[in-house]
């Protein structure tokens, strides 16, 4: 049975996906269509055409990996996952493991595609990368992670070759939904560590690749938001969660929902605790305005990955929600706390400041969220409630709505949502206006050599 709902699922995405090309490549075969003949100069796409191997296929084995959880839930919806209940409109269990399905999905209906790669400004490559990985990471090839991609390179050299020597890769790009820190093992590690080798292969140095979290030092890959649960349909379901937002009595100063922090050694996870532990005994209502000064959700042991009903209603009620790095700098709840107008406070630049330049102005960062180094709290004694308490209200008021004013940018709307909806520009349209620019410049830059 479990194999027969997955064939299924497979089927429809497969069925959606080759409609919505048959129909893109119908309506951009003409230079004379109205809403792509001005509105699409530089900005034409490309979809390269994969053999199967390289993405759906890839699906099936969505149970396979026994150390890995079984992403065959989350397929449904073209990658968004089930619905968090029946009647619900906006809100999926999404994993963000499927960005890239969803990605694939939502670039069928970019209104600029092109059929004739000779005229593209940009090519995409639908392969589900970090997908693909998972036998590298926790599959029985563990050992021959630094020949992740080797297959895709080579088709790429022998099917329709002239699409990548027009440039040499410079124009491609392709989505990959792991941090790059999964992507980056030496070529001569032996043994192997942890991770594939992908942008490590001189091959694929001219790609540029969206990644929900780079490297410091960002050679080809661009950060793009994890995504959450919240894709609305339409321009009304946004609005009705806009004005919710708004509405929310935030009775939390502050908030954490992770895991971690419980052992001995000194981290910011673990001061975020214990501070909170504190302050919740000491304080009150009548000295702060809040009736509640800390509140912890705890989301150890992934319980929350799926469930945004655990997390998304308290962070409705708290003023800040704080963003301590864990494994790795970035945290889908950075994008979690925005959608909920929750003020993000940082504790590492890696966080957030250095990673979606795109999507979060780096210049705006004192608008919408708080900074607070790691290093003062856990080793030099500063109270992050002190400074949260210095902030006065006129400004936090201030630094929620830009908070606000954020979410369309963070959010991946439905795919097939009503062009109502699609006036506002969500995360994958700025990530494809990102990438656009980054090969343009990319490209000029070249000519001039």
């Amino acid at each position: 049975m479990a194999y027969l709902t997955h064939f299924i699922l497979l089927l429809l995405i497969n069925l959606a996906s080759s409609q919505q090309i048959s129909n893109t490549e119908s309506s951009s075969s003409t230079t004379t269509n109205p809403t792509t003949t001005e509105d699409c100069n530089n900005r034409w796409i490309y979809i390269r055409n994969l053999p199967s191997r390289f993405n759906l296929d890839l699906l099936t084995n969505c149970s396979e990996y026994p150390i890995f959880d079984d992403f065959c839930p989350y397929l449904a919806n073209h990658g968004l996952g089930q619905k968090t209940h029946t009647k619900s409109r906006s809100w999926y269990r999404t994993d963000p493991l499927l960005l890239e399905l969803i990605f694939h999905r939502r670039i069928l209906e970019y209104p600029c595609l092109t059929n004739d790669p000779n005229v593209a400004n940009a090519v995409f490559l639908p392969y589900y990368g970090a997908i693909d990985s998972l036998k590298y990471l926790y599959g029985p090839d563990v050992n021959s992670s630094f020949q992740h991609g080797i297959g895709l390179f080579d088709f790429l050299q022998s099917d329709e070759p002239g699409i990548w020597n027009r440039h040499m890769g410079h124009d491609h790009f392709l989505v990959m939904s792991r941090p790059a820190w999964d992507f980056c093992q030496p070529l001569d590690n032996d043994p192997p560590i942890w991770g594939t080798s992908f942008l490590e292969l001189p091959e694929f140095y001219n790609v540029t690749v969206l990644v929900p979290e780079g490297r410091a030092w960002p050679w080809q890959e661009h950060a793009v938001p994890y995504p959450t649960s919240f894709h609305p349909p339409n321009l009304a379901c946004f609005e009705a969660w806009i004005q919710r937002v708004r509405r929310s009595r935030r009775v939390s100063l502050m908030l954490f929902a992770g895991g971690g922090g419980i052992g001995a050694s000194p981290n910011i996870r673990r001061s975020i605790r214990t501070e909170c532990e504190n302050a919740n005994t000491s304080m009150t209502k009548d000295n702060t305005g809040y009736s509640q000064i800390c509140h912890i959700v705890d989301c150890s042991n992934g319980i929350c990955e799926h469930d945004p009903i655990r997390y998304m209603r308290p962070m409705l009620q708290a003023t800040f929600c704080l963003q301590p790095p864990g494994d790795t700098p970035t945290r889908r709840s950075t994008f979690d706390a925005v959608t909920a107008g929750c003020i993000p406070v940082f504790f590492e630049e890696m966080s957030a400041r250095s990673q979606y330049r795109w999507h979060l102005p780096e210049e705006k960062y004192p608008e919408f969220s708080v900074f607070i180094p790691k290093e003062e709290v856990v080793f030099k004694g500063l109270k992050i409630l002190d400074v949260l308490m210095g902030i006065p209200r006129s400004e936090v008021r201030k630094m929620r709505e830009s908070v606000i004013e954020l979410i369309p940018r963070v959010m991946y709307r439905r795919h097939g949502s009503s062009l109502g909806l699609r006036t506002k520009k969500d995360a994958f349209d700025t990530a494809i206006d990102g990438a656009l620019q980054t090969i343009k410049d990319k490209l000029n830059d070249l000519s001039e050599q």
